[in-house]
């Protein structure tokens, strides 16, 4: 069990041993500094106003009742009401020790299905699909690891106006011998030109929404059409993904075309249960719980005058699909935060109609924008979308000629192997590392540096400890010893280590990486400081402390690997 499960457990039942209410919470965080212990607990206060009691006078029942005998050596009452609880480090070192000898603490398994990356296709991958794509693939990498029953859904967009105004621009332009051999590159750039036409001329644009119609009818000749964009996008878009080490794969691609023959029959239940209306020739949901300031309900068209279908109808496709037919516990949406107001009408209807119930968890996870220098979404220099595939490039070459300068005695290949890990690393951590709610501005030369919170400087921690078994002629894979805790950097350390599954559970459920990001960096600093105070391989060091320290190193390192894996970041021997 974890440490804070631990403590939190005795503290409540103390709690009620003290006359407690049982819906009062021990309050147990992290100390902020050493003088104050490892950890606090600050409930006694908001019991005693509740209770109308003194609350320090409180907190002395609670520490009378608080059985932590053989946890912690000291348990102080400071200030107001706080409970300071100082660990003794021989528990500390036999619960490293149990850790390490044990496997992971099963848990109850979830199914979850996330949503996440959904690129539309017919069109390079870009730097706006970027954070979605590495943010779902860390919180299902992180699910995964704790045991739950995964399942992604890449929902790219495969369907829409693009392909009715694409396969226009087809008939008008190209030759029936050309079509099959279209490359990406070009298609960007048709692309272009069809979204020209399509906003410069009306009956283009008239024309494109008919094929729109006929396409989500089954015609066949458009169907021939959409699928020459579509197989030439995907293979694009895997090719991205395992650059990047991102674990989707085409299994896990299911597209917005693969709700096609689900949508009528969505739109006819909503009418059948008076929640789709008339309005204007469209079947429109209003939706009172979203009701603006004003008292207007919120606004959910579900099918066009046109008969054409809408995004949302999709989406409530999709839900309906990944509540009753993969049997969903929780389903996570990692979509940008513009389409809030599009998720919240989603759930809303979805739940209403009966397509989800509410014993299924909706989470909408949403994230802000990269930003460039200037403070606006971030572009090329000449104001062009960032496509990914060049990001990606740039990235390892940068990460190259860092890499030659530093360490010359590497040879090509091992500087291309280093440069891409320290690359992509140092991309996908730059946009984890940060609150995924806030926008960030893309740094190169921030994101490159082996100084302060940077996949580098974890990757290098973690190199660096490599080498330290090196010269000790020791594989830290199977070095095993006992944990003597005798110094504060040595204690400091191995509560950090035991951190990391509390760390994991809090991740899982609120999907915010950069707490697992903080940790890591925490983790790295915390080692630098013991390697500095506590000589490992000095002549002058008991062999039994050696061997301890080895331990402590042994198991920074692979935690360090296990959860930059966890984000997706790989690591590498030598740097």
């Amino acid at each position: 069990m974890p440490i804070k499960n631990l403590l939190n457990q005795r503290l409540s039942n103390a709690m009620l041993a003290a006359g407690i209410p049982a819906d009062c919470q021990p309050v147990l965080t992290l100390s902020a500094r050493a003088q104050f212990g490892d950890y606090q607990a600050n409930g006694a206060m908001a019991a005693a106003k509740r209770m109308a009691k003194n609350p320090r006078a409180l907190a002395q029942q609670i520490v009378d009742n608080l059985d932590l005998n053989g946890i912690a050596e000291r348990v102080e009452i400071a200030g107001p009401g706080f409970i300071n609880l100082h660990l003794s480090a021989t528990f500390i070192a036999e619960q490293l020790q149990y850790d390490a000898s044990t496997e992971s603490v099963e848990r109850p398994s979830s199914r979850v299905v996330i949503d996440y990356s959904s690129p539309n296709l017919a069109k390079q991958m870009h730097v706006g699909h970027l954070r979605s794509t590495i943010i779902g693939d860390c919180i299902a990498r992180v699910l995964e690891n704790r045991g739950d029953h995964v399942i992604r859904q890449n929902h790219m967009g495969d369907w829409g106006t693009q392909f009715g105004m694409l396969i226009a621009e087809l008939e008008r332009h190209l030759g029936t011998e050309k079509r099959g051999d279209l490359a990406l590159n070009d298609l960007e750039k048709f692309y272009q030109q069809a979204k020209r036409h399509f906003d410069e001329d009306s009956d283009f644009a008239d024309r494109a929404r008919a094929y729109v119609v006929r396409l989500q009818s089954g015609d066949e000749h458009c169907l021939a059409l959409w699928k020459q964009f579509i197989d030439t996008s995907v293979a694009h878009n895997l090719d991205i993904y395992q650059r990047i080490n991102v674990g989707l794969t085409a299994e896990h691609v299911q597209p917005e075309s693969a709700y096609n023959s689900q949508l009528e029959p969505i739109v006819k239940k909503l009418i059948e249960q008076g929640l789709a209306v008339d309005d204007q020739g469209a079947k429109v949901i209003f939706l009172g719980d979203l009701a603006d300031k004003k008292g207007h309900p919120s606004v959910m068209i579900v099918r066009k005058s046109d008969n054409g279908f809408l995004y949302a109808t999709t989406d409530l496709a999709a839900l309906e699909y990944r509540a009753k037919t993969l049997e969903a516990d929780r389903i996570l949406y990692f979509i940008d935060a513009r389409q809030a107001l599009h998720m919240k009408q989603v759930f809303s209807a979805g739940r209403k109609a009966g397509l989800v119930t509410s014993e299924v968890s909706l989470e909408h996870h949403a994230f802000g924008t990269m930003m460039g220098s200037d403070g606006k979404p971030f572009k090329t220099r000449a104001g062009g979308t960032v496509k990914l595939a060049d990001l990606i490039d740039e990235a390892e070459e940068r990460a190259a000629q860092l890499i030659r300068e530093k360490n010359p005695d590497l040879n090509d290949d091992e500087i291309i192997d280093v440069a891409r890990k320290v690359g992509i690393g140092a991309v996908k951590y730059a946009d984890l590392s940060k609150t995924r709610t806030t926008d960030y501005i893309f740094d190169w030369e921030a994101m490159l540096s082996f100084e302060g919170n940077t996949a580098p400087y974890l990757q290098y921690a973690y190199t660096r400890i490599c080498s330290i078994f090196r010269r000790a002629n020791v594989d830290f894979e199977t070095h095993y010893a006992a944990v003597i805790i005798a110094k504060p950097e040595e204690k400091k350390l191995a509560l950090k280590l035991l951190q990391f599954e509390e760390i994991l559970d809090q991740v899982a459920v609120e999907c915010y990486p950069h707490v697992l990001c903080s940790y890591l960096y925490e983790l790295a600093s915390a080692y630098m400081s013991f390697y500095e105070s506590c000589p490992i391989l000095k002549a002058d060091v008991d062999p039994v402390d050696r061997s301890s320290r080895l331990q402590l190193s042994a198991l920074s390192a692979k935690t360090l690997a296990r959860g930059l894996d966890l984000l997706g970041i790989e690591v590498m021997q030598h740097m």
